[in-house]
């Protein structure tokens, strides 16, 4: 395993958040593999990785990694209210210019993390970079609720030009998420993600990955988060609280448009 680092804590260019929730099958294997290519690619990397009110060894895994590496820091959330909510209390503890977010299972390789993050620095502009699983080892069922839920949301938004909004990981600058005020707790938070990158005026980056099976662990969506898509969806599409709260301090006239890039 990877035991140390670039000086990433001192002065890290990029924050990498990982929500974590009965993980403790996988998460190591990711946390070491983001570790270490980031390190060979030379770049200073912040994990941030949030216990989401798990009940296996998360905790205990993650307390390991931040008492042996610099690099790695850990926070703890007792109670577990929805996969957005442990996203934004990590971001809150981003120190990097750019931050981006990532599940902890493993799917999208660290070497195209660090691809992604080559291409939105080098950018050096207000976008938003993100992956389009447009190779998926999914199950017939997953594939065909994305495909539902994508094509719902185009429905609804049809200027935001993705094919894939939870394509994760997303990286941005951080001070693009500040301005944007996230606030959903649950699986909405991607899609907001994306509506408010939109509203700001942000260019969409996305990048072609094969996303893999799961190593070990299980997917916690739950039946219940269509019915919470569908419903935020009509709430952001068809009221207008939203954007009279958005910071609109940072906007930039960058029309937002997917960008496809292939690997």
């Amino acid at each position: 395993m990877i035991t140390e680092t670039l000086d990433a804590r001192s002065d890290p260019e990029f924050s990498l958040v990982i929500p974590c929730y009965n993980e403790e099958e996988i998460v190591s294997h990711t946390i070491n593999r983001l570790l270490d290519v980031f390190k060979k690619a030379g770049y200073r990397l912040e994990l941030i990785v949030v216990d989401n009110g798990s009940r296996d060894r998360t905790g205990e895994i993650l307390r390991g990694w931040a008492a042996r590496n610099p690099a790695v820091i850990h926070h703890r959330i007792e109670i577990n209210e929805g996969y957005g909510n442990g996203v934004l209390t990590g971001l809150r503890l981003a120190t990097a210019p750019w931050v981006g977010i990532i599940p902890a299972d493993g799917q999208v390789d660290a070497e195209d993390v660090v691809r992604l993050y080559e291409v939105v620095q080098a950018s050096n502009s207000w976008v938003i970079a993100k992956v389009r699983r447009r190779f998926r080892m999914d199950g017939l069922v997953r594939k065909v609720v994305s495909v539902g839920y994508n094509l719902a949301f185009r429905l609804m938004w049809p200027a935001i030009a993705s094919i894939d909004i939870n394509g994760l990981p997303k990286i941005m600058p951080r001070e693009a998420m500040s301005a944007m005020g996230l606030k959903s707790k649950g699986w909405f938070l991607d899609p907001e993600i994306m509506i408010k990158s939109h509203a700001l005026g942000m260019r969409v980056i996305e990048f072609n990955v094969f996303a893999r099976m799961r190593g070990a662990g299980v997917s916690h969506v739950k039946p219940g988060t269509c019915g919470e898509f569908l419903m935020n969806l009509a709430k952001y599409r068809f009221g207008g609280k939203w954007k009279r709260e958005l910071t609109r301090g940072h906007s930039r006239p960058v029309a937002s448009t997917a960008v496809g890039v292939k690997n």
